[in-house]
């Protein structure tokens, strides 16, 4: 056990940003984790779509207070009433909505159609068909709010790749928008897959989460940004390493933010939809909850490794990779790999340098940083 270990513990030295963990070197298996979830959704999206609620695609919505029925019961009821594949959403403890496309019948049809669902869903719950609420949008209307959702989405991506390029560089922008079309991809991916119905609370559950999603890899990229005009000036290390460096700093913070924003997500989704009943709040829980996750995942495992990635092609890092990698592959003497791990020494341009001797100096800047 090192000496970091026993002074700190494992979960202090997470605190301190003393952890060594190799993010951009295992970049390939967080790549691929994400490239099959985002297939696995392609493809569900390509054979079944979307579950759109009628804010987008059009139809009809019925609602009424029943208390001593089921989903069941109503959605044999509205079935057998003439209603073809028809949603049927408990909304809170009592109340049941009914929602179907009924835009291809003819008017006639509609009305008869209609007066038919009022009549089963007012027996089920054994009350006046009064009682009974309806509302009808029109196809053109649902693909009104369709593409003000996607004109939001393109709005968005643009001001924060605007925003990015201004702050920091190009290569940044590129790395925050491609973690940011990851996290979007996750969503509908795992919305489709399972059949979640998308709503209107759900496009604005997916603003939020990007926005989200951007704070968590801009705070990362700013620690980049400071280590780039120290650290890596010294030749000593690649900008890979320097991206490792600056990913373990900040990893307590992206965690901490992470588990603020899940866990009162969950306890909506937990307690408000499942316990109590309120499943409104369920789509846009869902959406919050499961963007959540992948931003947090995105900014750790995808936006910093990306940008490494990007950069060390760039010639002038492309060659100090090289050179500390030659310098990795030299033996060093077991006292001078104690003394660089212990003391965070400086060793001479020439001088060999293997690889845990490396981190034992990269981890040893880290310690001077925090000190100071």
């Amino acid at each position: 056990m090192s000496n970091e270990t026993k002074q700190y513990g494992r979960f202090g030295r997470l605190y301190h940003g003393l952890t060594t963990i190799n993010f951009v070197g295992r970049k390939k298996v967080w790549f691929t984790i994400s490239t099959v979830i985002i297939v696995l959704g392609i493809g569900s999206l390509s054979v079944r779509g979307f579950n759109l609620g009628i804010d987008f695609r059009g139809g009809s919505s019925f609602e009424i207070l029943a208390p001593h029925t089921s989903v069941a019961s109503m959605t044999t009821a509205v079935t057998n009433a003439g209603l073809i594949n028809p949603t049927v959403t408990k909304l809170g403890a009592d109340t049941y909505q009914v929602t179907a496309d009924l835009n291809g019948l003819s008017t006639s049809k509609q009305a008869s159609v209609t007066n038919s669902v009022i009549a089963a869903m007012a027996k089920v719950a054994g009350v006046n068909q009064t009682q009974v609420s309806t509302s009808t949008i029109g196809p053109s209307w649902g693909s009104g709010v369709t593409s003000k959702a996607l004109q939001a989405l393109i709005v968005f991506f643009i001001a924060v790749g605007l925003y990015i390029s201004f702050r920091f560089e190009m290569k940044m922008a590129v790395a925050a928008f491609v973690a940011m079309l990851h996290d979007l991809l996750v969503v509908v991916g795992v919305y489709s897959l399972l059949n979640f119905q998308i709503t209107p609370d759900t496009v604005i559950a997916v603003l939020t989460i990007l926005g989200y999603s951007l704070y968590d890899t801009v705070v990362v990229f700013d620690r980049v940004r400071d280590n780039s005009s120290g650290i890596l000036n010294t030749g000593d290390v690649s900008y890979g390493d320097m991206v490792n460096l600056s990913m373990n700093q900040t990893l307590a913070r992206s965690i901490n933010t992470s588990l603020v924003a899940i866990l009162p997500v969950l306890s909506v989704l937990v307690v408000g939809a499942y316990i109590l009943g309120a499943t409104t709040l369920k789509t846009y829980g869902l959406a919050l909850f499961i963007g959540l996750l992948s931003g947090a995942y995105s900014s750790i495992f995808i936006a910093s490794p990306l940008l490494a990635v990007m950069k060390e092609r760039e010639p002038r890092f492309r060659d100090l990779k090289a050179k500390v990698a030659l310098r990795e592959k030299r033996n060093l003497t077991a006292a001078g790999v104690a003394r660089a791990s212990a003391t965070g020494e400086v060793l001479p341009a020439g001088a060999p340098l293997s690889a845990s001797a490396h981190r034992g100096v990269i981890a040893a800047r880290a310690r001077k940083q925090k000190r100071r």
